[in-house]
Formats: structure tokens, sequence, C-alpha cells
């Protein structure tokens, strides 16, 4: 399952400076497009559009729900043209190209190619089977990420994925990606039952091979997926990603805000903002996510007009958003907070330069905690 949110603004502290894994640009762009919206008093505006072409893929993910629907429909694809009129009627700087597997669209270096043209920054979201293949449709550009689905070491991805060999094929195709001057990415989902030293490990791996930085979620039960009995509850959310994220080594790089991972940690408060990081596909534009399916409408301002939003979200008590903790629909509230505000702006930096539970240079950077480390949390609350 490509799941992708909002690419992080500021990274760890690392020997008394301040990395940033994405391009200066894209940090400004994102953070002047968040104030003008808040100057414009706009409450609800998109971040990240996620744009599927196509729901057909090349593997069958015991925990994918996207690839359910009938042959008529995987057979169909998006064209260039309605991606390219989504993109500028939502009007979001970051654009999200998950799937199914969008390197099966046959036009899909024509969709990059005009989605940059309009100079959106691009996450294209593979597993990375055709991506070495493919390398040679694109050019590297600060516009373009490959996102590689890569759920683990190689025996939790290959299981995940339902085939053995693909985790190999993927590290070959990050290696060549990133020899070829390409921005790559990982995109990880976490379930439970998985070991988090063995997740602590395989961040490491993925730091050696030099990817510009991981995004890391739940994973998010959908109704069709084979495996249903591996979709974690909130608590169990928060108690997973506390042994896999406290006292964390300073060379992780994270392409989230130190909010969001605060939260996945239930050290922070936020509730799912879901026209943030609205969907568009072959039915039109989802209602009311990318994970929830209500619905569609012909255009973004019908899908902002028509949903009822109050339904949606944990505080609403709704069973499909209960123990959703996706940063799909989480990481837009935090990057809007992060903006929104110069509390919010000044929390985040001091978050990022003093993070909580990290040890200090002298320590172990490998030490796991406890599990169910309670004298670890701290209660704050979501910025205005």
């Amino acid at each position: 399952m490509n799941e992708i949110g909002s690419p992080i603004i500021l990274h760890p502290l690392i020997d008394g400076v301040v990395l940033l894994s994405v391009p200066v640009s894209q940090m400004w762009r994102v953070a002047t497009y968040v104030l003008a919206k808040r100057l414009q008093g706009r409450k609800r505006y998109p971040l990240v559009l996620m744009l599927e072409p196509l729901f057909r893929c090349n593997l069958a993910c015991a925990g994918c729900g996207k690839i359910q629907h009938p042959a008529d429909t995987l057979a169909r694809h998006l064209s260039p043209d309605q991606c390219f009129r989504a993109a500028r009627e939502c009007g979001a700087p970051i654009i999200s190209i998950p799937g199914g597997e969008p390197l099966l669209h046959p036009q899909i270096d024509q969709i990059v190619a005009g989605l940059i043209e309009q100079k959106k920054y691009v996450y294209l979201c593979t597993n990375a089977l055709k991506l070495e293949e493919s390398l040679v449709k694109f050019a590297p550009s600060k516009y373009l990420s490959f996102s590689v689905h890569m759920d683990g070491p190689e025996k939790v991805h290959d299981r995940l994925v339902c085939r053995e060999g693909v985790y190999r094929v993927a590290i070959r195709a990050i290696r060549s990606a990133i020899s070829a001057g390409f921005r790559v990415t990982t995109n990880t989902t976490l379930f439970d039952g998985v070991d988090p030293q063995d997740i602590r490990s395989f961040f490491d791996e993925m730091m050696e091979l030099g990817v510009e930085g991981m995004m890391i979620s739940p994973g998010y039960g959908y109704e069709k997926a084979p495996l249903q009995d591996h979709f974690l509850r909130r608590q169990q959310t928060k108690e997973l990603f506390q042994r896999v994220l406290v006292n964390r080594p300073r060379r992780w790089k994270f392409n989230q805000t130190p909010l969001f991972l605060e939260y996945l940690q239930g050290r922070w408060e936020l509730e799912c903002t879901p026209w943030g990081n609205p969907t568009y596909n072959l039915f039109g534009w989802q209602k009311p996510c990318y994970l929830v399916d209500d619905g569609y409408c012909d255009t973004y301002q019908e899908l902002l007009d028509s949903t009822n939003w109050d339904l949606y979200g944990h505080q609403s008590e709704n069973l499909s958003c209960r123990d959703c903790m996706v940063h799909s629909g989480h990481e837009p509230t935090a990057v809007m907070s992060t903006f929104g505000s110069l509390n919010g702006l000044l929390t985040t930096a001091k978050m990022t330069l003093f993070p909580q539970g990290r040890v200090s240079s002298t320590e172990d950077d490998n030490q796991l905690p406890p599990r169910n480390p309670k004298n670890d949390l701290v209660q704050l609350t979501v910025l205005p």
C-alpha cells in the first residue's frame, strides 16, 4: 500500500547543525503557502494532492485495499490532461502520486513532466519493481522525488508484499536512482507484531543507502485488505512508535514534521484534516479522504462544500476513523500547526533542536527503551 504524507520541514539536530531533508525552495514554498492561506482567513485548504492515476499494481500486498476493484476499473487510468487539471484546480504545492503502481501508467513520464512545469513538488510513490528500468524516462530535478515503499527489513517487507525478492530489487533500484542524481525517500507502513529493533536496524540501513529521508505511518484497516489481524489500534500505535522512535539516533532523517512524530508516540494531539490531502482518481474527488471512500465529487470546491467534515476524524467517533493515525490525514494538521502561528513555529523549532527522549551524545544511540515507558509521556495540546 502506497501512502504518503506531507514532507518534513525541519530535520533533527546533528552535531549542532539543523539539516534539511528537502530543498530549501520546497520548505519556503510550503511555509509561505500556509502563511498566505492563514492571512486570507482560509480554514480549509489543500497541502498535498493525492493523485491516483490508476489502481492497477504489480503486487498484491497483504495490507492493501486499493487493488480490490473490478478488472475493468483496474485496466483504466487518468490521462495527463486530467492530472494537470486536477493539480491546477486543487492548487496544492505538493503532489503525491500513489496507486496502484504509478510506473505502470503508460504516460507517467508525461504526467510528472507536466506537473513539474507547474512548479509542483512531485513525490512518485513506487514499489520499485519497475523503477530501475524507468529512470531513463525522467530527469533529476528538485521537484521530483521517488518515494519507495519499504515496509521494514527484507523478511518483513517481502512477507507483507507477498513476494520474495522484492526487497532486494528495491534496494538495487534505490542505489541506481541515487547514483543517477534523483531525490529518493522511503515510505514505511508499520503493522502490529513488528519488532521495534528490526525497524530501527532497517532505518540505519536506509540512512546508509543515502536516501533523502524516511516517511513512516501506521497501517490503515482497509475492509478489503487480505491482512486484517495486523492493523494497529490507537494505543498499540502509540506504544509501537514509542519503542521505535524514542532514543532514536541523530543520524535518522524523517520527511515529516516533529509534531507528527510526537503525535505517533502519544505526546501531541492532532485531529485529522482530510481536506489537507485531497484525493483525485478515476472516479473524481474522493470523499472524505485517500483512505475512506464515501462517494465522489466533480470538483475540489464541491468536495469542500458538500462534505460534512464533522463526521470524520477521531473526535467524530466514526468507526472508520477510530484507530486511524495515518500521516495522509494528520501530517497536514501538523504542517498547518507548524506554520499557522508563531507559537507553532517556535514549538516545532524547539522539538527539532531538543527532541524529547533523545539520548545524549555520550549515550548509546541504539539503546531501546522498555515497553510502555510511562515516565516518557508528556501531555501536550494541539496548537491553535
